[in-house]
């Protein structure tokens, strides 16, 4: 599997397996870790959450499988984000949906995730969306917090466009690790408005949430999702691959930016597909042929 070194202590497996459906999975704990021990098999050693995941019970979901062989945890690296607040059983105390990143939230969230996971500190936290009532103040000495006390190792964003990213950044004492974005051959907004471009300009690998397209890619009935499709099913009969989310996912892999896809999925089989992908490698030709047919019509 490879790698990509986001700080000179911190790597990420080149595929990241994503937890926002996993209270959905409806599986007892010990599939949960047989599960998670299948992905670190595959190189797959990058686990994403969110504190807000499954109505606040995802991250326990995991930390529960996690407890059944805890030596496991030194062997991954543990991604969460905090900053969204919705009413929720398991939140009893939030009286509405909004944003909220002051610095007891912060470290508030933190705690309770570090309480779920069953951990003693986060690889990664992020903040999950820009908050227009963010004071950047708060968010750095929140920060630099939780680095001292060694609960978390470091630190990015989701969802942020370039002028929210920089001016946050600008507060900071040290650099974002990550922005965390959505991105696929189907959604090409973090492209087309220079999201993309701000990570090649900070040197920073971006993680791509739905790189599939929720499901789009396989049975969207939209004009755009038939049309890409039916180029994805050529590229994969020209490059040899098994299923087109293969070629979805080498799509996303080629681009420069080093983009690491979450997999979203519990089926091993998907998991694996994810993992071949590596190994398939798009002319050129290829590429622009996908992108020109998500976009409907050919670049300028």
């Amino acid at each position: 599997m490879q790698r990509i070194q986001l700080t000179e202590d911190l790597s990420f497996s080149r595929l990241i397996h994503g937890l926002w459906r996993l209270d959905s999975w409806n599986q007892e704990k010990k599939k949960t870790l047989d599960l998670i021990k299948y992905a670190m098999e595959q190189g797959i050693t990058t686990f994403d959450h969110a504190d807000i995941y499954g109505g606040f019970t995802c991250e326990e979901l995991f930390g529960q499988a996690l407890s059944l062989e805890p030596s496991i945890r030194e062997k991954m690296e543990l991604v969460t984000k905090c900053g969204i607040v919705f009413e929720a059983p398991a939140r009893p105390q939030h009286k509405s949906h909004h944003y909220n990143t002051s610095k007891k939230h912060i470290i508030e969230s933190v705690e309770n995730s570090l309480t779920n996971l069953k951990t003693d500190y986060i690889d990664v936290l992020l903040i999950h969306r820009p908050d227009p009532f963010m004071n950047p103040e708060e968010v750095a000495e929140a920060f630099r917090q939780l680095k001292n006390s060694g609960k978390v190792r470091h630190f990015g964003v989701s969802n942020f466009k370039h002028h929210q990213f920089t001016m946050l950044q600008s507060y900071l004492d040290e650099k974002l690790v990550t922005n965390q974005i959505e991105l696929s051959a189907y959604q090409l907004e973090n492209i087309e408005d220079g999201t993309l471009n701000l990570c090649l300009e900070k040197r920073m690998a971006p993680m791509a949430w739905s790189p599939l397209a929720g499901g789009a890619l396989f049975k969207g009935t939209d004009e755009k999702s038939v049309r890409l499709r039916e180029t994805l099913e050529k590229v994969k009969e020209e490059i040899e691959a098994s299923s087109i989310d293969e070629v979805a996912y080498a799509w996303l892999l080629a681009h420069p930016a080093k983009i690491m896809p979450l997999i979203g999925s519990s089926q091993k089989e998907r998991m694996a597909r994810a993992v071949r992908s590596l190994e398939y490698h798009l002319t050129l030709d290829q590429w622009f042929e996908i992108l020109q047919s998500s976009m409907g019509h050919d670049v300028p």
